[in-house]
C-alpha cells in the first residue's frame, strides 16, 4: 500500500493520495496539464499491480 501511494504521489501534478486497497482502488487528486490517468495506471502496473479501469471525476 505504502509502495503505490509514495510511487503515484510521487508523479509531478498529483495531490491527495489514498490506497484503498481491501477495495482495490486509488483515489488522487490531478492536475490534467501534468499527468493523466493513464499515466498513473503505468506507475502502478510497473509496481506489478493490475489496473482493471480507470474513473476520472470533474471536478464541480
Amino acid at each position: 500500500m505504502t509502495k503505490i501511494q509514495k510511487a503515484v504521489q510521487n508523479q509531478d501534478g498529483v495531490s491527495n493520495v489514498k490506497v484503498l486497497f481491501n477495495a482495490g482502488k486509488v483515489r488522487a487528486d490531478i492536475d490534467e496539464s501534468k499527468t493523466s490517468a493513464e499515466k498513473l495506471s503505468k506507475v502502478i502496473t510497473d509496481l506489478g499491480y493490475e489496473v482493471l479501469k480507470t474513473k476520472v471525476k470533474e471536478l464541480a
